[in-house]
């Protein structure tokens, strides 16, 4: 039976590609280089915020991406839905998995307070009974353990779950974590990514009626 899914987010849930570009761009003019295209970020998203600077400054000494790293969360937090929108049928699809008694979390990379910031700033928080980050525990995805960490909680086992995302990251943290996985086709992941999932969606209609058949099917 499945009883529970977790959504990633960046990518997934929410279109923040145009503000996470702004605040990668803020941070590089700081050290005087020059701006990146939205494309080059896209390539850089799913691993935290940390590690996103590192590649996109990838000549700045480790105090230097300290600092940078406190640049961009606060300038990323002052600025967090200035673009970002969620992605067409999410709010939907959501309500309807509500209605039908689903357990919904979320568990991102970003860090815990970005990720319930735009969530709440785009009024879906409350859908979610657990929202972690890339902060909230020990290990961040690919590592299945937040994945497992938020099911323990919620009493289901992994074979009763599903994961869903956009990378390679939620892929592998799911198939690890021992549930079903989808790839969600319209975020930031390659199609050699999203092959790694049990199932492909390439809209929230199409993840809504996977997700309701994987129902129907246990």
């Amino acid at each position: 039976m499945l009883r529970s899914v977790l959504f990633d987010l960046d990518g997934t849930l929410v279109d923040s590609l145009e503000d996470l570009t702004d605040a990668v761009n803020h941070v590089r003019q700081q050290f005087i280089l020059p701006p990146l295209a939205t494309s080059a970020v896209s390539m850089l998203i799913g691993k935290g915020a940390l590690n996103l600077l590192q590649r996109a400054l990838p000549t700045c000494s480790s105090t230097e991406i300290e600092r940078a790293l406190q640049l961009f969360l606060d300038y990323n937090a002052a600025h967090i839905v200035d673009k970002s929108r969620l992605y067409p049928g999410v709010r939907e699809m959501l309500e309807v998995l509500q209605n039908r008694g689903v357990r919904l979390a979320v568990v991102s990379n970003k860090s815990e307070s970005l990720s319930r910031l735009i969530l709440k700033s785009l009024g879906i928080h409350d859908c979610f009974e657990s929202i972690s980050g890339g902060d909230t525990f020990p290990e961040s995805k690919p590592s299945p353990l937040p994945l497992l960490r938020v099911i323990e909680q919620q009493g289901v086992a992994p074979q009763e779950c599903l994961m869903v995302g956009d990378s390679i990251n939620d892929i592998q943290a799911g198939n690890l974590a021992g549930m079903a996985t989808v790839g969600c086709s319209w975020g930031y992941g390659s199609s050699e990514e999203l092959n790694h999932s049990v199932f492909i969606a390439d809209s929230c209609d199409d993840l809504l009626r996977t997700i309701m058949e994987l129902e129907m099917a246990s």
